[in-house]
Order: structure tokens, then sequence, then C-alpha cells
């Protein structure tokens, strides 16, 4: 693979992270925030909800909540940096040269 591909996928995966990251924050701020029903915010909502807790589902199973803290947005944003840092690494190890 050239550099400008290499480039362009860890350029990629590194938005892909942060945009992933930035719906899970949204998703776990709305669920502290009542905000009053709207055709819009209820769409945001459920845009936020079903893009955000398949992924921290996964964590759900195996985290124990600490009384009233579900610690598993955390955990999953956790996972997601360090697979999003493994991926790259992988992606810089083709690089020629």
């Amino acid at each position: 693979m050239s550099n400008d591909t290499i480039d362009t996928l860890i350029s990629f995966v590194d938005t892909f992270t942060w945009v992933y990251a930035a719906i899970i924050i949204a998703w776990i701020l709305s669920s502290w925030v009542r905000l009053p029903y709207g055709v819009w915010t209820n769409r945001i909502r459920t845009f936020l909800d079903e893009t955000a807790s398949p992924f921290v589902g996964v964590f759900r199973r195996f985290v124990p909540m600490l009384g009233p803290l579900d610690l598993s947005p955390l955990v999953a944003l956790i996972v997601l940096q360090v697979a999003a840092r493994i991926v790259q690494s992988v992606l810089d190890g083709f690089r020629p040269g």
C-alpha cells in the first residue's frame, strides 16, 4: 500500500473514532437531561440510542453497576480508543520503507 492510502485509512479510523465517541457522549448526556418533547428531539434521541446502545450494551453485560452509576459507557469509550490505536498501529506497519 502507498503512504497516501495508509494516511487516508488512518485518518478515516481517527475520524470514525472521534465521531462515534461524540455520539456515545451525546447519548450519555441526553439520558441525564430531560428535554421537552419535540419531533426533532425525539428523532435525535432515537438516533443516539440506536447508534450507541448496541456497542455500550456489550459492556453492560460485563461491567457491574456501582450503585446508580453505570460505568459501561466509560469502558466502551476506552475500548473504542484502544481499538482505534491498535488499528492505526497495524496500518502503520504496512508502510513501505
